[in-house]
């Protein structure tokens, strides 16, 4: 294993536990976060991840993952922040408390995490070290029944302009901006086909196409500062 993890939030299902088990695989070492215990995690366990449990939505947790982490590691390669969540809102359901949960884990946690961590970041011994906002294509267009879902994934892509402006040259950072890269499990034929007709692609992304995109952005000595469209060419449609 490396000695300079990457640290990947949410990785107990679906593209965070791909990128922790694909990095891993690879003899890069690992810090992943998860709020639930999974059976997923027992694969990480195995293979010598460093798994802490973290719930983005307190910030005392996020203080004692900060310290965590420091405490441990004299530098790290790169941040992630994969973790999300998606609820929806309507006239009936908007609340405070539905945006204030949507801010929190996509700009309040990444604010956090990102000055927290800027230490070990800048103390790489590559030649550069990364954070990985992990948006989502509405943010540059809205939602009728997401609002507060898209307001706080553009609020993270703001977070990637400043914080690149804020680290550079020691630190890129970057945003994806991902649409129908992985159905869940739950989603029917119907409502898969009434997507896929969304995008030029018509399918899925796929795991190994998000590891890619990610793979792009580490290994690039020069990009910064930008919002990377992941979808499909759904924008000409």
């Amino acid at each position: 294993m490396t000695t300079e993890p990457i640290l990947i939030t949410g990785v107990g299902k679906r593209l965070g536990q791909y990128l922790a088990n694909n990095f891993l695989d690879r003899g890069i070492s690992v810090i992943g976060t998860y709020r639930n215990e999974t059976e997923s995690l027992l694969q990480l366990k195995k293979k010598d991840a460093t798994l802490l449990k973290c719930d983005l939505y307190n910030d005392a947790d996020i203080e004692s993952l900060i310290e965590n982490v420091t405490r441990n590691c004299g530098g790290i390669r790169a941040i992630i922040h994969n973790a999300s969540d998606w609820l929806s809102d309507s006239a009936e359901l908007a609340s405070l408390k539905i945006i204030k949960r949507m801010m929190q884990v996509h700009v309040n946690a990444p604010y956090l995490l990102n000055f927290g961590l800027a230490p070990l970041l800048m103390n790489t011994q590559h030649s550069h070290a990364d954070i990985i906002h992990i948006g989502d294509y509405v943010s540059s267009c809205g939602s009728k029944k997401h609002v507060a879902y898209a307001a706080s994934k553009a609020g993270q892509d703001n977070l990637t302009y400043s914080f690149s402006s804020k680290f550079a040259p020691k630190v890129k950072v970057n945003s994806l901006s991902p649409s129908l890269i992985l159905f869940n499990h739950e989603d029917d034929d119907e409502y898969k086909k009434k997507t896929l007709k969304k995008s030029l692609m018509g399918r899925e992304g796929g795991c190994a196409e998000f590891q890619s995109a990610i793979d792009y952005i580490l290994n690039s000595e020069y990009i910064t500062g930008r919002i990377l469209p992941l979808d499909g060419g759904r924008h000409l449609k």
